[in-house]
């Protein structure tokens, strides 16, 4: 197969493969284990020998093509399918540290993920320091001789924050650290954390991925050396295989993708621009816009704006829930990155384990918002949004 193949063609054809029935779309191996020809065969799978799957735990055809074609809209030389984003992220974690290891992470991270650095690691004896990474100089002063991993997540959820990636890397690499990015919110269309100089990849594939409500599902990607050297067997033998199924299921919504981020994209940039304009707005913020405090960064790493808008309320929280009860195309939900737009309110559900303290810290007011556009028509969205806020008091 071609490498060259621009990103809308690999996510069509990139890491098929056919069965002797020469299927079109990919097929579903819904099987638990795999048969061998000979005793002799069977000890030469195990041994690594020869090339073949064994267990579904481990990998299987469906899988095994999700993971190519992730590989080369990434630019990763390998990678593993996980049950859920969380997964993926916690795998990626913990796969490299062991007690008495230190992490340095950006404090601006999705709940579940903060709690996995916060207060899962430091269980199993690993350290951890959370700090506000839009600021290199923090990431430097938060090493020490024991630091392994940096993670971050850019832009941050929910407030959009940019991390520069680049300079991160600089910084790790002069530690020998490893750098973990959740790059979720830009998906792989729009930003490449590995061609940064970052070392490790992580996504929630239930989002963009997928991108229509369907299915569960996580990758982590990095170069071969580090997945067998950490990763392989973690990944064994704990088991957080993605299913075959979802699997198919994400190799059908990743088809697409170019296509919905566009759109999106689109979306939520039209939106922001209309909100910022809103009286009952106290502010807006968006990475295509040139008011967004860290442009310069976005110019430099990211190949467009983003599809999701966090905006503040003057009204605080009854203003927010007003809004969100009153919209009509756009639909309460927790999620993101789906093709109909989604609304929540982060400080009541993502981020509501946080204390008061620690969302002040990361700019989540009560009347803090996130909207993650779809793929609608825009003048649909924005009338929408025009309706609802009349019911919110400025």
């Amino acid at each position: 197969m071609s490498k060259n193949w621009r990103p809308a063609t690999q996510l069509v054809h990139g890491g098929t493969t056919r069965s002797n029935h020469g299927e079109t779309s990919e097929a579903i191996f819904l099987t638990q284990g795999f048969v061998y020809d000979s005793s002799e065969a069977a000890e030469a799978r195990f041994k690594g020998e020869t090339d073949g799957f064994i267990y579904a735990r481990y990998g299987s055809p469906t899988n095994d093509m999700f993971e190519q074609r992730m590989c080369m809209l990434e630019g990763a030389e390998d990678a593993r399918a996980t049950a859920s984003g969380m997964a993926a992220v916690s795998a990626a974690i913990l796969c490299q540290l062991k007690a008495g290891d230190h992490i340095v992470a950006a404090r601006a991270l999705f709940g579940s993920c903060r709690w996995v650095v916060e207060t899962l690691a430091p269980k199993y004896g690993i350290e951890c320091t959370l700090i506000d990474g839009r600021f290199l100089e923090n990431w430097e002063k938060a090493v020490k001789p024991n630091t392994k991993v940096f993670f971050l997540e850019s832009p941050t959820n929910p407030t959009l924050e940019v991390v520069d990636i680049a300079g991160v890397a600089k910084i790790a690499n002069a530690i020998g650290a490893k750098v973990v990015v959740d790059n979720v919110f830009a998906t792989p269309l729009l930003q490449k954390p590995l061609e940064l100089g970052a070392h490790i990849v992580v996504y929630s594939a239930t989002k963009h991925i997928d991108g229509q409500g369907r299915c569960l599902g996580g990758v982590i990607l990095s170069d071969k050396e580090w997945i067998n050297e950490h990763l392989h067997d973690y990944f064994r033998h704990t088991g957080p295989a993605l299913s075959p199924f979802n699997a198919w299921t994400l190799l059908k919504g990743i088809e697409t993708l170019p296509l919905r981020v566009r759109q999106q994209s689109e979306n939520a940039a039209r939106v922001a621009d209309f909100l910022a304009e809103q009286p009952e707005v106290a502010r807006v913020i968006y990475p295509g816009r040139k008011d967004h405090p860290q442009a310069d960064i976005i110019s430099r790493q990211m190949k467009g704006g983003s599809t999701l808008v966090c905006f503040e309320l003057k009204g605080g929280k009854d203003a927010a829930f007003a809004l969100q009860n009153a919209l009509d195309i756009v639909l309460i939900s927790n999620n993101l990155g789906d093709s109909k737009s989604l609304i929540t309110h982060p400080a009541t559900t993502t981020h509501k384990n946080l204390s008061d303290e620690a969302r002040t810290e990361l700019g989540i007011s009560p009347g803090t918002v996130r909207f993650s556009a779809g793929i609608e028509d825009s003048e649909d969205l924005i009338e929408d949004f025009a309706r609802a806020l009349k019911s919110v008091k400025a």
